[in-house]
């Protein structure tokens, strides 16, 4: 990259920054969307929500400028339509949940109707390279695993958005070493939409952050979920960066994890896994005692950790990346102990207490 293109970038990425400052104090100032507490919240007084319009705002305008300034062949590319009318379909929706909540099965079909437009536009995971096996071409099982793989990080990372400053944090670090790998590769579409993604979050985290005055609502981590998502399988099948697959399910890792073992545990347990709770890992820490901050800054570590786990991913044979998952997997099942062993210890209820004793001010 030439030096004055550097700068232009670095200058396009304030610009956003502050204009999601912007919109998210706007949010926090003149938005009448609250999210009032009730016995499964983590706060004690109404708060604004819906912040995550910032990061919509951000993205939106970075499609913008992709297409009509740096790449305008992407006009006439199907999946990239595909993946901004869907992106936003999701937003719009979340949004309208964000207003008047609607039911878990609407969200569900709304966001299914998404992954299907993105599968008929080509975003579809055609190919994997499995340790012992090498590439294996999964013709119409790929279209399974992608409808799978983003409605299911979709919903993962909304389910995440439960106290101060999780999602905004992490939607940073992940988007942040996202751009860095795929812009080392070669990415044009991939790296300018990351440090969208990372203008929005840091707009919105000046205000998030713990204690948070605004949260992102559904708008902003139903969106996000879907655009990582989607963005993992551009960045393998049509960036060309050519960024493989497994790096986006690395850096959000420890969210697919908690949103995967909370989901059995309770499906174990004879609960209904469509209703609402309190009992995914960072929300029993936090109603064990642990404040917003010190867990949201535990995530972030491991996000980190994550990242850096991502470069080593890039730099090793395709056959043996699936390996460097285990590491992480070894990290979170000794978060999992621990986790389980202090809410043991602080006699915290495994199918969620409602007693206003665990509610936390932040």
């Amino acid at each position: 990259m030439a030096i004055t293109e550097f700068y232009l970038h670095i200058a396009f990425g304030f610009v956003l920054t502050v204009l999601a400052t912007l919109i998210t104090w706007a949010m926090l100032k003149h938005g009448r969307i609250l999210d009032q507490p009730n016995q499964r919240s983590s706060h004690s007084k109404a708060i604004p929500k819906s912040g995550g319009i910032s990061i919509v705002v951000t993205f939106l305008i970075g499609m913008l400028v992709i297409v009509l300034f740096i790449d305008s062949e992407l006009m006439e590319k199907s999946y990239i339509w595909g993946f901004v009318f869907s992106a936003v379909l999701i937003a719009i929706i979340s949004f309208v949940d964000d207003v008047r909540e609607k039911s878990a099965q609407f969200k569900l079909v709304t966001h299914v109707v998404a992954v299907g437009v993105v599968l008929y536009c080509g975003i579809v995971i055609d190919t994997l390279t499995l340790p012992w096996v090498g590439l294996v071409d999964l013709e119409w099982a790929g279209y399974l695993i992608s409808a799978i793989w983003i409605l299911g990080l979709t919903n993962a990372y909304n389910f995440m958005d439960g106290i101060d400053g999780l999602v905004g944090s992490t939607a940073l670090i992940a988007a942040l070493f996202f751009m860095a790998i795929s812009y080392y590769e070669g990415s044009s579409f991939v790296y300018i939409t990351g440090y969208t993604i990372i203008a929005g979050s840091v707009g919105f985290l000046i205000y998030n952050a713990p204690p948070a005055k605004i949260f992102m609502g559904d708008v902003g981590s139903a969106f996000l979920g879907f655009v990582f998502a989607s963005l993992a399988i551009i960045a393998a099948r049509y960036d060309y960066s050519r960024t493989s697959f497994l790096v986006m399910p690395l850096l959000l890792f420890h969210f697919i994890y908690d949103t995967l073992f909370t989901f059995f545990r309770r499906l174990l347990r004879g609960e209904n896994t469509l209703q609402a709770h309190r009992t995914h890992l960072y929300q029993l820490l936090v109603r064990c005692g642990y404040s917003h901050l010190e867990v949201t800054l535990l995530l972030a570590c491991m996000a980190f950790l994550q990242g850096l786990g991502a470069i080593w991913m890039v730099n090793i044979p395709g056959n043996e990346r699936l390996y460097v998952f285990i590491p992480f997997i070894l990290i979170q099942m000794v978060y999992t102990y621990l986790t389980l062993k202090r809410v043991r210890k602080s006699g915290v209820n495994l199918s969620d207490n409602h007693s206003g004793k665990e509610r936390r001010n932040h």
